[in-house]
């Protein structure tokens, strides 16, 4: 099932939403590091925002078929390996840098879907702002911790497939409940390393709200808009429409975490930015040349009668 290729732009703005709320629950979330860990943190923002989208959405899978439980348990894989490691990486890591080098992954996956010249032009872009974060982060005022480094590559890759595995739920699995029960799986496969963030969280009503507010900003919110964007946008515009998540966890590190921007950051940001603008624009003029020339397809049928018009009889 292909995107639809109406209202694109509704798309877009889904994306940017996501991109506005990720980055913002992230950095409630790393407040929560301190007592529960990065992984204990991700247990429960997840298991919260199942237990939200079940009761939402009330899923029956029951009915579903083989394909479809295979598409929901494998999105739910990449749902807890994607927030594990990438919580575990900004533990160690600014939120900026780890959310600009963890969107190589839908970076290199736009790269290897792109068919055209000028997509591929601004892959190229994105990725050029991509190595002036990795340059900044190596030469700036706050080096990178290399098991960071590796924890949000292995996000990366887990992002990629997210990306893949929420396009084909959202395409197999009608409405949100195919997130909902990827959601659960997630919750499921993080149980061990939940099991004492949730004994520590027991009692403690601020903590608890907490991690609330996290599940809403960085799960529910965010993963319903792309499931719904990924249905009227092509994977490859969705990847690199990412790219403006580090501007956002760049802001949100700034208001709530107090993380500075350089100028070379900031840099790095804007061509990331102009990327996703450049794609946007791409994909609103070739819908309208495509609705322009189906339009002319069709007065040309009606000018030659159309293919089941019958003839008119002239007078005698």
């Amino acid at each position: 099932m292909q995107p639809s290729s109406s209202r694109p732009l509704v798309g877009v703005a889904l994306v940017i939403g996501s991109c506005l709320s990720l980055p913002f629950g992230a950095a409630v979330a790393a407040q929560l590091f301190p007592v529960l860990g990065p992984w204990g943190v991700t247990s429960l923002r997840v298991a919260i925002a199942a237990l939200l989208l079940v009761v939402i959405v009330r899923p029956r899978p029951a009915r579903w078929s083989r394909t479809q439980w295979l598409a929901a348990v494998l999105f739910g894989l990449s749902l807890a390996g994607m927030n594990g490691f990438f919580y575990a990486a900004i533990d160690r890591i600014p939120l900026g840098p780890a959310v600009a080098i963890e969107f190589l992954g839908p970076l290199v996956l736009a790269a290897v879907l792109t068919r055209r010249l000028a997509d591929a032009a601004w892959v190229g872009v994105a990725l050029l702002g991509m190595v002036l974060l990795g340059v900044d982060g190596l030469i700036g005022a706050e080096p990178l911790d290399p098991l960071g480094l590796l924890f949000v590559l292995v996000a990366a890759a887990f992002w990629a497939m997210y990306i893949r595995m929420s396009a084909r739920v959202g395409a197999l699995i009608p409405g949100s409940s195919g997130l909902a029960v990827g959601l659960v799986v997630a919750a499921v496969l993080l149980i061990p390393v939940g099991v004492p963030a949730a004994v520590t969280l027991t009692g403690d009503l601020q903590l608890l709200l907490l991690a609330a507010v996290t599940a809403v900003l960085s799960s529910v919110i965010p993963y319903s808009f792309e499931l719904a964007a990924l249905r009227r946008l092509p994977q490859r515009v969705f990847g690199v429409l990412l790219s403006l998540e580090p501007a956002f966890a760049t802001l949100a590190g700034w208001l709530i975490l107090g993380q500075s921007a350089t100028p070379l950051r900031m840099l790095a940001i804007a061509l990331v930015v102009a990327a996703s603008v450049g794609t946007t624009l791409g994909v609103r003029r070739r819908r309208r040349r495509a609705d322009a020339e189906r339009a002319e397809s069709d007065a040309e049928r009606d000018d030659e009668g159309g293919p089941f018009t019958a003839p008119i009889p002239l007078p005698d």
